[in-house]
C-alpha cells in the first residue's frame, strides 16, 4: 500500500519561520512543500472554480508522483446539492485534467443540513466522470448507513474518513483507494500509530491523508511523523526516496 500524507491547503503566510523559511515569496511555496510532502489538499477549489492556466502551472512545480486532491466547489456540493450540476461540473472536470495523472482525487464535502438521500447520491455519481477518483465526506450522521456505502461502491468511490472533535466516520473500503482526513488540532505518537495500524489494516492500494491547516504548522510535521508510524506499523508502506526529513529539518 501506498500512503501520501499531507495537509489541507500549502500557501499559508503563518507557516513561514516554521515549515516555510523567512522571506520564502508565495509563489514558492509550492515547490518547497512538495519537496518535503507528496500531495495536499486543495480548498480553494471550494470557493472558486479552478482557472486551467494555474493547475498546469502548480503541475509543473511539483516532482513526479505528488499529488493533489481537489475540492469540488461549493456551488456543486453546497448550492446545487449534488443536482442539476452538469455544467458546473463539465466546467470544472476540464481544469482539472490539466493535472493530468497529479490529480489525485476529488473531494464532495456536503453540508452538514444535507440527510441522506439515496436517489439524489446515486444520480449525482452518475455525472462523476468515469474513471476519475471521487471521495464523500457526509457530515449528516444519516448517510452512514450499508447502503450508501454499497453505492459508493458500485461507483467507485470512496467514503472519505473524518476524524473531527465531535466526530470520526467509519473506516469503511468501499473502493480501491482511502481519503482520510485528520482535523483534530492535536495528535500524539499513540494517535499517529493508531490511524497507521488503522490504514494499513484495509485492503486499499493506496490512500491520501490530510491534516487540518492550522496556523502553527504542526499539520506538516503530523504528515510526517505519520509515515515514521506507518513505516513502524508494518511492511505494507511504500515510501517515495528523498522525501521525509525529521522535524525542525524543513
Amino acid at each position: 500500500m501506498r500512503v501520501l500524507s499531507g495537509t489541507s491547503g500549502f500557501s499559508y503566510p503563518a507557516w513561514k519561520g516554521t515549515f516555510y523559511p523567512e522571506g520564502l515569496p508565495a509563489r514558492a511555496m509550492l515547490a518547497h512543500y512538495a519537496a518535503r510532502l507528496e500531495t495536499v489538499e486543495v480548498n480553494a477549489t471550494f470557493y472558486r472554480m479552478p482557472r486551467p492556466d494555474t493547475l498546469a502551472t502548480w503541475r509543473a512545480e511539483v516532482p513526479a508522483g505528488f499529488v493533489f486532491a481537489l475540492k469540488a466547489p461549493q456551488r456543486v456540493t453546497h448550492v446545487k446539492r449534488l443536482r442539476d450540476v452538469g455544467d458546473a461540473m463539465a466546467t470544472f472536470y476540464r481544469a482539472a485534467a490539466e493535472l493530468g495523472p497529479a490529480l489525485g482525487a476529488v473531494l464532495f464535502q456536503l453540508p452538514p443540513s444535507l440527510k441522506k438521500d439515496l436517489p439524489r447520491l446515486e444520480d449525482f455519481l452518475e455525472v462523476v466522470p468515469a474513471g476519475g477518483r471521487a471521495a464523500f465526506e457526509f457530515r449528516h450522521a444519516s448517510w452512514l448507513a450499508d447502503d450508501v456505502y454499497a453505492s459508493l461502491g458500485a461507483h467507485g468511490a470512496a467514503l472519505c474518513v473524518a476524524d473531527g472533535d465531535e466526530a470520526t466516520t467509519p473506516t469503511v473500503a468501499t473502493t480501491s483507494f482511502g481519503y482520510l482526513r485528520l482535523r483534530k488540532a492535536v495528535y500524539t505518537e499513540a494517535d499517529l500509530r493508531a490511524w497507521a495500524e488503522r490504514i494499513l489494516a484495509q485492503r486499499w492500494s493506496d490512500a491520501l491523508v490530510y491534516f487540518k491547516h492550522e496556523d502553527g504548522a504542526r499539520g506538516p510535521a503530523f504528515a510526517l511523523a505519520l509515515h515514521e508510524a506507518l513505516t513502524g506499523a508494518g511492511p505494507a508502506l511504500d515510501r517515495a526516496p528523498g522525501l521525509h526529513p525529521a522535524p525542525g529539518q524543513w
